[in-house]
C-alpha cells in the first residue's frame, strides 16, 4: 500500500472548512509520493491542495487561481504547511508560461476542478447566482476583463443568440437574445434578478429536468465572459510541457462541454494513457455529503514519454 493510500483514511477523518469535490478520488488517482510538485490549475478554497499536502509527507502543491479572493483564502488554509504550498494569482492558461519563467520542471501531476465555486455562487457581487440580487458580471477575477453587462450590451443580438445556443445549449436563444436586448433598451437590466426575469419571459417560468429556466443562459454568459473553454484547450495543450512523463493529470468537469473536450483529448493514445475508460462520478456518500458533486465527472490520466518521431528523431533507425 503506497503512502498515499495509507493517508487517506486519516485524511477522511477530519472534517475540511470546504468539501471539494472528489478530494478522495483525486489523491487515489495521482498517488502522491516523498518529494512530489503537484500543480493545482483552479486553487478554489484549496480542498485539492490541502489534501494532496496531506497525502504523504515533503510534497509540494503550486496552486493557481484567476480569482484574488480564491488566492487569499487558499493561502490562508495553506499556511500551515510553509514553504510546501505555493499559490499564484494567475489563469491556468498562462501556468506553462509561469513554470518556464521561474525555471520549475515539469510537476508530477496535475488537478483541474472546473467548476464555479461555492463561494463564487454565494457572493452576490459577482453575479453568478440567479438566486442572488447582484451586479450582471460573473467574472472570476472581478480586477480584469469584460462584465456580462458588457458582453450583453456590445454583441449583436444574433451574434449573443449563438453564444447562448453554443455555451447554453439553449434551444430557445433566439427568443433569449431578443428579450435581452429589449430588457437592456427599456433599461431593465441592472442586476442579475432583472436577467432573469428577461430569460423567463422568453422561456417561460418552467423548470425543465429540475433546473431554473435561467440556468442555460446564465452558464453560457460566465463561459463566454471568463474565456473558460479557451482556458481549457490551452491547459490541455500545455500538459506535456508542465506535466513529466509518468505523471497523471486529473480533471474535474460539470457540464459536458467541458468534460468532451477533456474526453477527446485523453483518446489519443500517443500522449495520454487513461486510468479508467469511463468518468469517475461521485459515491453515494459523496452525494449526501456534497450535493454539488452530483453532476461531477472525473476524468484522469498519465503523461506518456514523447515518441520517436515526436522526439525530433528520424523514426527509421536505420537512417543516420
Amino acid at each position: 500500500m503506497t503512502e498515499a493510500a495509507l493517508r487517506l483514511t486519516e485524511i477522511e477523518t477530519a472534517t475540511p472548512s470546504h468539501v471539494s469535490v472528489m478530494w478522495r478520488e483525486v489523491v487515489a488517482a495521482l498517488e502522491p509520493r516523498r518529494g512530489d510538485i503537484f500543480l493545482d490549475a483552479t486553487a478554489g478554497a484549496g480542498g485539492h491542495s490541502e489534501a494532496l499536502l496531506e497525502a504523504a509527507n515533503e510534497v509540494k502543491v503550486i496552486a493557481f487561481d484567476r480569482d484574488p479572493l480564491a488566492v487569499a483564502r487558499t493561502r490562508e488554509r495553506l499556511a500551515r504547511f510553509g514553504s510546501r504550498a505555493e499559490v499564484v494569482h494567475l489563469e491556468f492558461a498562462r501556468i506553462e508560461e509561469w513554470l518556464r519563467e521561474h525555471r520549475v520542471p515539469a510537476a508530477s501531476g496535475l488537478i483541474a476542478d472546473l467548476g464555479i465555486s461555492s463561494p463564487q455562487l454565494s457572493e452576490a457581487n459577482r453575479g453568478m447566482s440567479f438566486r442572488l440580487e447582484g451586479p450582471i458580471d460573473m467574472r472570476m477575477d472581478l480586477t480584469r476583463g469584460e462584465t456580462a453587462r458588457e458582453l450583453i450590451e456590445r454583441t449583436s443580438q444574433d451574434d449573443l443568440a449563438d453564444l447562448i445556443y453554443l455555451y447554453g445549449g439553449e434551444r430557445r436563444s433566439r427568443r433569449v437574445a431578443r428579450c435581452l436586448k429589449q430588457a437592456l433598451e427599456e433599461d431593465k437590466l441592472g442586476s442579475t434578478l432583472e436577467l432573469r426575469k428577461a430569460v423567463v419571459r422568453a422561456v417561460g417560468p418552467q423548470r425543465v429536468g429540475g433546473i431554473d429556466p435561467a440556468t442555460k443562459t446564465f452558464q453560457a454568459l460566465r463561459i463566454a465572459v471568463n474565456g473558460e473553454l479557451d482556458q481549457l484547450d490551452a491547459l490541455i495543450d500545455a500538459l506535456p510541457a508542465i506535466v513529466a512523463p509518468g505523471g497523471v493529470a486529473a480533471f474535474i468537469s460539470f457540464h459536458s462541454l467541458e468534460d468532451r473536450k477533456v474526453k477527446q483529448a485523453f483518446l489519443d493514445g500517443s500522449r495520454f494513457e487513461r486510468l479508467s475508460k469511463k468518468p469517475i462520478v461521485a459515491s453515494s456518500l459523496e452525494l449526501d455529503e456534497n450535493p454539488r458533486s452530483r453532476s461531477a465527472k472525473l476524468r484522469a490520466a498519465r503523461l506518456l514519454p514523447p515518441s520517436w518521431s515526436e522526439s525530433g528523431q528520424d523514426t527509421d533507425p536505420s537512417a543516420a
